[in-house]
């Protein structure tokens, strides 16, 4: 399978699926800069707590690849079912990573609220 040519951010080798007829991926792609900036700008505005969107946005880009790649007959269809359960186990542990990190907020939320109301307790006991 080939690989895209772009370099990341972290300077390593782009793990990507090059888009049909290019070396590079969509993350990567110069002709895909102008669509890439309009379509990151809405991303940030969604906003959201915890969401990975920079994980998932590549992990889309890797199926819509994938899948090109199948329907046009370059790639087997045994290696990609094989690629797409990888993705969605990494899907699965991303979501996981998110509810555990959501799970930590509340969990720290539930016993600020615990302690501030037993020290509204305990001021009130002084009071009588």
């Amino acid at each position: 399978m080939t690989k895209c040519s772009g370099i990341t951010q972290a300077g390593t080798a782009c793990n990507g699926i090059p888009i049909e007829g290019s070396q590079w991926c969509y993350v990567h792609h110069p002709e895909r800069a102008d669509e890439r900036r309009r379509n990151g700008s809405k991303g940030g505005k969604l906003g959201g707590r915890g969401r990975p969107r920079h994980e998932t946005g590549a992990i889309k880009t890797l199926l819509e690849g994938l899948t090109e790649r199948v329907l046009a007959g370059e790639f087997e269809t045994g290696p990609a079912a094989v690629a797409n359960q990888l993705i969605n186990t990494r899907l699965r542990a991303i979501e996981q990573e998110r509810k555990m990190r959501e799970l930590e907020e509340l969990e720290a939320r539930i016993e600020a609220l615990e302690q501030a109301s037993q020290e509204h307790i305990g001021a009130r006991s002084w009071r009588t």
